[in-house]
């Protein structure tokens, strides 16, 4: 019969993580700043601290200044003590960054290059731009947690294979296939599930919030409680397939009409720039009227989609993804529509906001998915 209570071994590792925790979050600190925080014996604090330090998880070479004797030794994490990897690929882009313990970026490798995953040669691309991004953040193969893959599709729950990719035709890929040139630890994600996961990651503001993904195609995802929520396998926060336009509408790849993915992909702003994002909002910001023109109703059916995920979850939205990188000076215009369909009078000034991840946040969410990892298994 299970008692429910926890083993000795099990004791000792809750222990060093909330200790590591603690100095993550609060460092520097003094051993006994711990041993008062978390209520652990001065003999608990001070083996698991040696341990931390033996494994270069914690730094002691500081001090605290003590005004009334002597100077205590302080406690801080080293971030760079192991890093991991994020690769996103989507229909014409391969986006690779390499994070920190933090889930700062080290590293970035942007290339535009057409998705097709039957090409070898697009499958080595990937491989090179691992250790492309790799070598750039400096990072030791000893100290690399893995590699994560997100991709513009239902994935399953154990990472292992694409259970809905008809965004671009790879439904049945699996994670063996798409990192067939990773040669390390590795795992492939939804990209507006890994999107959410790296904006759970830094919300301060608060533990639920809705994340919009604004890119290639339309994702979002779920965020309670400073964790992500997938639903059922996975599948819940898929507002791009939300019916936006009730009659007349364009054909989605999914075989309905007027989804929210037809008409807030990045594609019905940048086909005018020859798919240079960056080129269209600086027309925008020009004054140019056909820019003008795509972004007033592109802004109207965004506004359409954040009202209806507030009236539903209540709770923060988060703007991210291409889009996200450049709508900051926008905010003003899109909160005043956003306003005007609310019944409550809620301003979304105080609930509206963008991610502080600009582009980044599909390959930085595959990456800290590992940093989580390993935080759990210390």
């Amino acid at each position: 019969m299970q008692t429910g209570k926890l083993s000795v071994n099990e004791i000792k590792i809750k222990n060093r993580q909330m200790i590591y925790q603690h100095i993550r979050s609060h460092g520097p600190v003094s051993k006994q700043d711990i041993v008062v925080a978390l209520q652990l014996s001065l003999p608990t604090v001070t083996q698991n601290l040696e341990n931390l330090k033996e494994r270069g998880l914690i730094d002691d070479s500081q001090q605290i200044k003590n005004t009334g004797g002597r100077n205590a030794t302080a406690y801080t994490y080293i971030k760079g003590a192991k890093q991991a990897i994020g690769v996103y690929i989507s229909a014409h882009h391969m986006n690779v960054v390499a994070l920190d313990l933090a889930g700062d970026v080290l590293g970035e490798i942007r290339r535009k290059v057409k998705f097709n995953l039957d090409d070898d040669t697009y499958l080595k691309e990937i491989g090179e731009s691992v250790e492309a991004v790799k070598e750039k953040a400096g990072i030791k193969d000893r100290d690399l947690l893995g590699v994560g893959v997100s991709v513009p599709g239902l994935v399953s729950s154990d990472g292992s294979h694409v259970v809905y990719g008809k965004t671009l035709g790879f439904t049945g890929k699996t994670k063996d296939e798409i990192a067939k040139y990773i040669p390390y630890k590795s795992r492939i994600f939804h990209d507006s599930h890994a999107a959410g996961r790296i904006t759970a990651w830094h919300n301060n503001k608060s533990p639920e919030a809705f994340y919009i993904s604004l890119s290639n195609s339309i994702g979002g995802a779920i965020i309670m409680n400073n964790k992500l929520f997938g639903g059922i396998e996975y599948k819940g926060g898929e507002l791009g397939h939300m019916t936006v336009v009730q009659e007349g509408g364009e054909l989605c790849y999914c075989g309905k009409r007027g989804c929210l993915e037809t008409v807030c992909k990045t594609e019905k702003l940048d086909w005018y720039t020859n798919g240079n994002l960056e080129e269209f909002f600086q027309k925008l910001k020009d004054g140019d009227e056909t820019a003008a023109g795509l972004w007033d109703v592109y802004l109207g059916n965004l506004s359409t989609a954040i009202h209806n995920m507030r009236m539903v979850f209540a709770v923060d939205i988060i703007l991210g993804g291409y889009v996200g990188k450049y709508i900051g000076e926008y905010m003003g215009e899109l909160r005043e529509r956003v306003d005007e369909k609310n019944p409550f009078g809620d301003k979304s000034q105080d609930y509206l906001y963008v991610s502080q991840y600009k582009g980044e946040e599909c390959s930085a969410g595959a990456a800290i998915y590992f940093v989580e990892e390993f935080m759990d298994g210390i």
